[in-house]
């Protein structure tokens, strides 16, 4: 999926990144899974954000490629519900 310049995936991008900094000094939170999933939201708007995506996908491939999945089909079933309500609409 590519995300455009949208103020509400910056804010849960940056969101998340401040939840993972958190997380790494509080042992409430797990820091690591906010950082990726932060990166993860960032990754088609920052260049360093895409930047640590690589690194991720180096270490850890088939969790990368199963949360890029689960999007794509998260976006899809979104679409589908968003046609669905057009068409009792309209």
């Amino acid at each position: 999926m590519t995300g455009g310049p949208s103020l509400a995936r910056k804010l849960a991008g940056f969101g998340l990144l401040g939840l993972g900094l958190l997380g790494l000094v509080l042992p409430i939170l797990q820091g690591i899974l906010f950082l990726a999933l932060g990166l993860f939201i960032l990754r088609d708007q920052y260049d360093w954000a895409r930047e640590g995506m690589a690194k991720l996908r180096a270490r850890w491939p088939r969790q990368v490629e199963g949360v890029e999945a689960m999007e794509g089909r998260l976006v899809a079933w979104s679409r589908r519900q968003a046609e669905r309500v057009k068409r009792l609409l309209s």
